[in-house]
């Protein structure tokens, strides 16, 4: 493999190819290297931890109001002028494609509800909805863990914390899937790329603005109502705000979630020797969830664009030219991480990429991790001989290292909440 051979924009590239290869080779020869497999869709793929970090720290230079992936930035390429309106829908306006100050500002209005201390008093609650999650497919001795498990617990728990009845759970996952997945023929349902995105993100966007317009008038404690009467310098947010950040938050909180615990069955599946451990030793969680997030790496990259002139060991990079933080390979840097190709429960120091780093870290980062060691806790204690049943099903993007579908058998066993209360 060369480096003109590695074409990052291929997405089933990341379906079926050998990615690690190719950024492993990339770090070797060219950590900040100029992409561009097709004219004027360049950009400078940053595949380094140490450049990682200094692109994430630097949003004076490097903006995120010019869209946060590959997957929905076409239209910006070299030569974009950062004076420009911005492209993606949402920029300026939802908390992750908004640049300091007013990211912070924003952020503030809800920041308070994904404290340690805020999210601790879900706990018991998470363990119930995954013992319920555990209970529906323990008989059966079969199932697809990516639908009937991993997915279950996020879309619950956010959709509870924005509070959405459960009647619209089902639609509210769907049109996640169709957001993510623009560009997988399984949501695409005949569909363009681009229609595909605009037809989810308009359904959630009609639910949304009903439910904004009962919080209007009916506050609750939901992150919802948060948005609709928080205030940012003495003012609310406008419609548009609202919206697009009650789009980000039903997205973002299922996505991360979803893929690191089906990615992390995985490599639980794959590497027994770790998943005994996992089993038996309790000491090792925290460690062990930080690992999962560093191995699977569910948001593969992080886009920003130059709003200025840079430079990046070495190269030039020009305003308006798009820098991509590729977090999948940073998370296996040799120079940061040891052994980094190994799924290693006990690793520390481990401070991974997967939540992204500096202002836009991942404001659901506590809820995601609390979610992630509940369902893998459950999963394993209550069903310890599970194994894959069949192949699995790759999501068709270059943005999200997601799973589709994984099929699972274990012995079946006996239903009973009274044995998922003790979790």
């Amino acid at each position: 493999m060369k480096l003109d051979d590695i074409d990052l924009t291929n997405l089933d590239f990341f379906v079926s190819g050998d990615t690690q290869a190719a950024f492993r080779l990339m770090r070797k020869e060219a950590p900040v290297y100029w992409h561009e497999r097709k004219p004027g869709q360049g950009f400078w793929a940053v595949t380094s931890y140490e450049d990682a970090l200094k692109v994430y720290h630097d949003p004076a230079t490097y903006s995120s109001e010019y869209g946060i992936s590959l997957q929905f930035n076409d239209a910006v390429g070299e030569g974009t002028e950062a004076g420009q309106d911005p492209p993606q829908y949402g920029a300026g306006m939802m908390m992750i494609t908004t640049d300091p100050p007013r990211h912070s500002r924003v952020r503030q209005i809800i920041n308070r509800r994904f404290t340690p201390r805020a999210i601790s008093v879900y706990q018991s609650h998470i363990h119930k909805i995954a013992g319920e999650i555990i209970d529906a497919v323990i008989e059966k001795g079969e199932c697809d863990f990516v639908v009937d498990i991993a997915a279950k617990l996020p879309t619950a728990v956010t959709c509870e914390m924005m509070g959405i009845p459960r009647e619209y759970w089902q639609m509210m996952f769907d049109a996640t899937n169709a957001s993510i997945g623009t560009d997988d023929p399984e949501y695409q349902q005949g569909r363009t790329a681009r229609e595909t995105g605009e037809a989810a993100q308009a359904q959630v966007f009609s639910y949304f603005s009903q439910l904004i317009e009962e919080r209007k008038k009916s506050p609750g404690e939901d992150l919802v109502s948060a948005l609709v009467h928080g205030e940012v310098e003495g003012s609310k947010l406008n419609e548009m705000e609202i919206l697009f950040n009650c789009f980000l938050l039903i997205v973002a909180g299922q996505e991360t979630t979803r893929n690191a615990t089906s990615g992390g069955m995985l490599a639980l599946i794959e590497n027994p020797r770790e998943a005994a451990r996992f089993k038996a030793d309790k000491s090792i969680i925290d460690t062990a969830i930080e690992e999962v997030l560093r191995y699977t790496t569910p948001v593969t990259h992080i886009l920003r664009v130059a709003r200025q002139d840079g430079e990046l060991r070495g190269h030039k990079i020009k305003r308006g030219q798009r820098v991509v933080n590729w977090n999948v390979s940073a998370n296996r840097d040799e120079t940061a991480f040891r052994q980094p190709d190994a799924f290693d429960l006990t690793r520390t120091p481990n401070d991974h990429l997967a939540f992204g780093h500096g202002e836009h870290f991942c404001l659901g980062a506590n809820l995601a991790r609390m979610e992630l060691r509940v369902i893998l806790e459950e999963a394993t204690r209550r069903i310890p001989d599970m194994e894959l049943a069949g192949p699995i099903e790759r999501l068709r993007s270059n943005f999200v290292a997601g799973i589709k579908h994984m099929p699972v058998r274990f012995t079946p066993r006996r239903a009973t909440s009274n044995d998922s209360a003790r979790a």
